[in-house]
């Protein structure tokens, strides 16, 4: 502890700060790479006007809460002032559309990743690109805007995430880590920069109807090691209101989710892969070999140094979980009994491996927003069976446990029959978070072992902090594959559950029921409105 606060009162420890869909959470971490302190603020999405979105008060008051919160733990861990640390980094949640004028004004209300609203702009692009764009990238975002005739197109100044933005306001820096960037626009993998050919050619698409090209507003891209800038007085000051924290620390190139988390879960190598569980499901997987052809299922990103990384992308998870283990909650409560959220989760999750290997024939879909995948364009959550399934409470959790996992599993037959060659998987995210539940269920769906590390649970927030690290620790050409895997996981320990056969065979048979059942999706998106 005193080693600790001294760290703290040196500046000597590294802040990462990570805006995820649920929750913002920031990570200060050691000279070993190990958290010391961490803080939080919940927030949530909104669905406005047909478009989900986060209103700026919300962003700003939620970092602010989230920063404020670190800062009290510290206070009351160590008994001493968070005034500076050595560097500092911020991530966030991937794509979307978030457009500036030249004073800085928020053109249209920022649109996340959740929407999909640009499929006349993605279709038409990838025929431009020859490449995958999909709903969710900038753009199609902008693309888009500029087929629905929208006004504010010809002032935009300035086009970046939601890790773009912050990064700016905190350092007056337009730059983005290319993991992040890769999600906006394609990545020449020999440049690791934007693909100029792709660029050209859709500024001549614009034929200049515009005051701008493409790259004046777009980002400068950056890789992992590269330093972005300091952090400003004014970037301190709307970060910590009273002024306590100091100015002037490095800041490491802005990250997506994605790629925090192939760094915390040391995913960032050829032929390693992670799954990342949480509002939204993602598998990220480090490319050998180029794929033989476009697959709209298929987004190709990059690790934050750059390599090609083929990314599966489900906008729906855990959300549809956390509703129905709200109910039961609240069926505890009226029934008299206080019950801890925790206890309550861990208590649902294991019930499920008590449930048959195909769920007894029980069908639902988590789908609060629509599925690309699987051509759903909007969500309606729904439960389903025969009259003749086996209805228990263990089925029941089972099967909402196995459709969390049924878009990334379409996605991923792609990528078997594209015969990719995965030697590690791992999954991080609340999913996995009661022991050995998740991570069996995946093993299933994949069908290969799956590891859950010690540090999983640190996520995105540990990760970007592990990247600030990086930026100001590592050795002169001492890559980021190398300083992970002897650096930060030198000494971590990890857990590994290999498929059950009868689970790889009852998740096939669920797969089945969940690929011909999708047309009831469609149906209720249809009448339920």
């Amino acid at each position: 502890m005193a080693d600790y606060k001294q760290m703290i009162e040196e500046g000597r420890a590294v802040l990462g700060i990570e805006l995820g869909s649920t929750r913002i959470k920031a990570v200060l971490i050691g000279e070993a790479h190990e958290t010391i302190c961490s803080g939080g603020h919940s927030w949530e999405n909104r669905y406005e006007n047909g478009v989900w979105t986060y209103a700026l008060d919300d962003i700003w008051d939620g970092l602010r809460d989230c920063y404020r919160d670190l800062a009290s733990n510290v206070q009351k861990e160590y008994g001493t002032q968070l005034k500076k640390v050595a560097a500092i980094g911020f991530s966030a949640m991937m794509h979307g559309y978030m457009a500036f004028d030249k004073d800085g004004k928020l053109l249209a209300p920022f649109r996340t990743w959740r929407n999909n609203i640009t499929g006349e702009a993605a279709s038409k692009l990838i025929d431009l690109f020859e490449y995958n764009i999909p709903e969710r990238w900038s753009i199609a975002h902008l693309y888009q805007s500029i087929l629905n005739g929208e006004e504010h197109v010809k002032d935009i100044d300035y086009l970046t995430t939601l890790a773009g933005y912050i990064h700016y306001k905190m350092t007056g820096e337009r730059v983005l880590g290319v993991d992040d960037v890769s999600g906006m626009f394609p990545i020449d993998p020999a440049t690791k920069d934007y693909d100029m050919k792709m660029v050209e050619k859709f500024d001549r698409l614009m034929d200049g109807r515009f005051p701008w090209k493409l790259l004046d507003i777009m980002p400068r891209v950056l890789v992992a090691g590269e330093e972005a800038g300091t952090l400003t007085p004014e970037g301190a000051k709307l970060l910590d209101p009273t002024g306590t924290l100091e100015p002037g620390c490095p800041a490491c190139p802005p990250a997506g989710d994605a790629g925090t988390g192939m760094v915390a879960t040391n995913s960032v190598g050829v032929r390693t892969g992670n799954v990342s569980a949480g509002t939204s499901i993602f598998g990220m997987f480090v490319l050998e070999d180029s794929l033989k052809k476009v697959y709209p299922e298929i987004d190709i990103v990059t690790t934050p140094d750059g390599a090609p990384v083929a990314m599966v992308h489900a906008n729906n998870c855990t959300s549809d979980i956390n509703a129905w283990v709200n109910l039961f909650g609240e069926f505890a409560e009226e029934m008299g009994f206080s019950v801890d959220q925790n206890r309550l989760f861990e208590t649902l999750f294991k019930v499920a491996l008590k449930g048959d290997p195909d769920c007894g024939r029980l069908l639902s879909y988590g789908y609060l927003s629509g599925e690309f995948i699987m051509d759903c364009m909007e969500g309606r959550p729904l439960f389903t069976r025969l009259p003749d399934s086996r209805m228990n409470l263990a089925n029941f959790m089972r099967s909402h446990l196995y459709t969390a996992l049924g878009a990334l599993r379409v996605g991923m037959e792609i990528l078997y029959k594209e015969n990719v060659k995965i030697d590690t998987i791992f999954g991080h995210g609340g999913y996995f978070k009661t022991e050995g539940v998740g991570q069996k269920f995946l093993a299933a769906a994949m069908n290969a072992p799956v590891s859950v590390m010690e540090t999983a649970g640190e996520g995105g927030p540990w990760g970007i902090a592990v990247l600030a690290a990086y930026m100001i620790r590592r050795e002169k050409g001492e890559g980021l594959q190398d300083y992970l895997t002897h650096k930060v996981f030198a000494d971590s320990k990890s857990t590994t559950i290999a498929p059950d056969p009868a689970d790889v065979k009852g998740f096939a048979d669920f797969m089945d029921a969940y690929v011909k059942g999708i047309a009831i999706e469609k149906v209720a998106v249809e009448n339920l409105n």
